[in-house]
């Protein structure tokens, strides 16, 4: 199937970019093919955000999104700022915060229903919206260039044997390949590897937020109330912090987000969540309420820093898939729709004007300039030492320091903080910490992560290949290196227990690493944090993941 431009990955960057692109053609009185397609099973089913939402992009692409409908219905009505100790919380005076985290006008929403509402305004605009579809790997002309992307084959067993129920996988052409994958996306990453796009920059930082939503008893709700903390339960020198995002009618979001550059092997995110849901300040708000969803998600924390070429032979790179994310600003929907703006209507003008001149393969440079020209970059520019001060000054000295470029120069400092290492080379060995004895769960405010876990709706076919590899060269890696030097600190890491070190029984006294890959929620945090990121990420069959209502 042949498009004008094709899209992969359905949330708020490339849903924009489909709407952009079909809005120059209608400015300039054309008609260009525009599809999208999208793994999840729906739009929206594995989309997860915080999400305190900047309308600042979204009116430029819809001015009239009110009109539209658009599911912004929780105006953002007060903002609070903890620093938490175990047994206090004490508010840091809103003078003392940065402009960054000043949400006036900002709305608390779930973005997985705003994606669907774009989803829905780009069809009414005659883009073709393709859900539970996989983009296996991409098709490429005798040039090199990307002319297309081939969707995963459906229907093969564990042994790697057509089923029954077989189905090849489709090519899906473009004039141009607009990849809106979110962050670490399998595809995104073959490609950065393949054009070299990283080269010359600091490796990229992540993040992964754990969240849940809860029903609050309705004298607890605070539509509008916007929290955020940072120290407890995380150490000094660990980064991250929790979000509190009270939404209509009593709904609460709530999760934790760290940074995966820590050092303890010990350390489990999801623990530390539910180990902070006790806290005094918090565990009240929660008593009488019901936790009704979970999911986990990483998150791009390099900032400008890292920030790949956006530009190669075929296609761009878009949101957070490039890694558009305003750390300080706790913010990532609003520069990923800006950039898919820009990416679909760079790449709908240079088709229109260049008609049957339109090279197969094209590399639209144009793109990179526009991004660097853009209200994103210099977004990004003003924060871009703010994240790394806390790598090398722990919290107390990031908070200083932030403070002084947000606050005090507004970015405007001659130098520019860069680092060298991957997070998966910040892990310490086991040896030089002890592990950490996490309280167990009541049930009631704290949960097994296996419970949580049927709340994000995981399912995947049971007989299919793994979607989830040791990369060959690297077979030795999770007993000999992971196993025995870290501790094994995927199968505390990872959010949905993917990932297990039992007993070999062929070999007495070793270790085997097993992969229960039908629990994965995609968050990618195993391509990232794993010992020389041993694991291969690589789609699942099409709809295969988390079902995420409302996050």
């Amino acid at each position: 199937m042949e498009y004008d431009v094709l899209i992969v990955g359905g949330g708020p960057a490339g849903l924009a970019a489909a709407i952009r692109a079909k809005q120059v053609a209608q400015d300039r009185g054309s008609d260009i093919s525009v599809c999208v397609i999208e793994k999840g099973a729906e739009i929206g089913s594995h989309i997860l955000s915080g999400n305190v939402f900047e309308p600042r992009a979204l009116n430029e692409l819809l001015p009239d999104w009110r009109e539209r409908g658009a599911p912004l219905d929780t105006a953002v009505t007060d903002d609070r700022f903890y620093l938490l100790t175990k047994n206090s919380a004490v508010e840091v005076p809103p003078m003392l915060l940065p402009p960054t985290i000043d949400n006036h006008g900002n709305h608390v929403i779930s973005l997985g229903n705003l994606c669907k509402w774009m989803g829905s305004q780009a069809e009414d605009m005659g883009v073709e919206v393709f859900a539970g579809f996989s983009a296996a790997e991409g098709v490429f002309n005798d040039g090199g260039a990307l002319v297309g992307v081939q969707t995963a084959d459906v229907g093969i067993d564990k042994a790697g044997k057509p089923k029954d129920t077989f189905q090849p996988g489709m090519i899906l052409k473009g004039k141009q390949t607009i990849l809106a994958e979110g962050c670490r996306g399998s595809l995104s990453e073959a490609l950065m590897a393949r054009y070299a796009l990283r080269e010359g920059r600091s490796p990229q930082q992540y993040g992964l937020g754990v969240k849940e939503v809860w029903e609050l008893a309705e004298d607890k709700a605070k539509p509008g109330l916007v929290v955020h903390t940072v120290g407890w339960p995380l150490d000094a020198f660990t980064y991250g912090g929790s979000f509190m995002y009270h939404m209509k009618p009593n709904l609460l979001l709530l999760g934790l987000v760290v940074g995966l550059d820590y050092r303890n092997p010990y350390l489990s995110p999801y623990q530390e969540l539910q180990r902070f849901k006790h806290h005094p300040a918090i565990r009240p708000l929660l008593e009488g309420g019901r936790c009704i969803s979970y999911g986990a998600r990483c998150l791009n924390e390099g900032g400008v820093q890292a920030l790949p070429k956006l530009t190669f032979p075929g296609g761009v790179l878009t949101g957070c898939g490039a890694g558009f994310l305003n750390v300080p600003k706790i913010k990532g929907s609003h520069t990923a729709i800006k950039s898919g703006m820009l990416a679909g209507e760079t790449v709908a003008k240079a088709i229109i004007d260049r008609g049957e001149a339109m090279d197969e393969g094209a590399e639209l440079a144009e793109y990179q300039t526009n991004m660097e020209g853009s209200w994103v970059w210099q977004e990004l520019q003003q924060v871009r030492n703010a994240k790394p001060a806390f790598k090398w000054g722990g919290l107390y000295g990031g908070l200083a320091y932030s403070g002084f470029t947000l606050n005090v120069t507004g970015g405007r400092e001659p130098w520019t903080f860069t680092w060298n290492k991957k997070d998966c080379d910040t892990t310490d060995p086991k040896d030089r910490h002890t592990p950490i004895e996490y309280p167990k769960p009541d049930g009631k405010i704290s949960f097994d992560l296996l419970e949580n876990l049927v709340r994000s709706g995981t399912n995947h076919e049971h007989d299919q290949p793994a979607h989830l590899k040791v990369k060959p060269p690297l077979a030795d890696v999770p007993v000999n290196v992971s196993w025995k030097q870290y501790a094994g600190p995927e199968s505390r890491f990872c959010p949905a227990k993917v990932y297990e070190f039992l007993p070999d029984e062929s070999s007495s006294g070793e270790m085997r690493l097993q992969i229960n890959a039908q629990n994965c929620v995609h968050c990618k945090c195993c391509s990232i944090k794993t010992p020389q990121e041993y694991i291969n990420w690589t789609v699942p069959e099409g709809g295969g993941g988390p079902a995420y209502s409302g996050m």
